[in-house]
């Protein structure tokens, strides 16, 4: 998340149960201008920076997978941003949700809708009326923090191109997940 000037927090790139925070900082500086928030809860680990830095000299291939790994979340970045800027409120929530499945492994999703509104950069009231509407086509079923996907196709018609750019861009540097 990125922190703006009037207090407000908006999502730049998420990262999963697949997924290692901070990759580029192990080639150069490590200071950050965003901060990282759990959003759905799991498992995570802490690695001290310095030792993964003298892993990733020592390995050629920690260092490669490190750096592809940056790449992908630097396409997120981008993509989130352009899609964030251009595109309505259903398709930029839809392609968060399934991106959220993702990462998580998950269906089942506890998300709120201030949570969901700074994932893609709108208002809550308006995450409201979209999840609702999701609702009613049956893609999900939402109560109270509660996201349960019901159908996955539905929220890929509904989703803009984002999802699927992001998802190609992934696979191609990291693999199919």
């Amino acid at each position: 998340m990125v922190k703006l000037a009037k207090g407000e927090h908006v999502q730049v790139a998420m990262i999963g149960r697949d997924s290692l925070l901070g990759t580029l900082s192990t080639m150069g500086d490590a200071s950050a201008l965003n901060t990282a928030i759990v959003l759905v809860p799991g498992v995570a680990s802490v690695m001290d920076l310095d030792r993964l830095r003298i892993a990733a000299d020592q390995s050629s291939t920690l260092r490669t997978l490190l750096t592809r790994h940056g790449l992908a979340v630097y396409a997120q970045v981008q993509q989130t941003a352009g899609c964030n800027a251009a595109h309505p409120v259903e398709s930029r929530l839809s392609r968060c949700l399934l991106h959220t499945h993702d990462l998580s492994g998950d269906y089942r999703l506890l998300l709120t809708q201030e949570a969901m509104a700074q994932m893609i950069g709108a208002r809550r009231n308006s995450v409201s009326l979209v999840a609702n509407t999701l609702q009613q086509a049956n893609f999900i079923h939402y109560s109270r923090g509660h996201i349960q996907i019901t159908n996955l196709d539905g929220l890929r018609q509904t989703a803009c191109e984002c999802y699927a750019t992001v998802k190609a861009q992934y696979d191609r540097l990291l693999g199919a997940r």
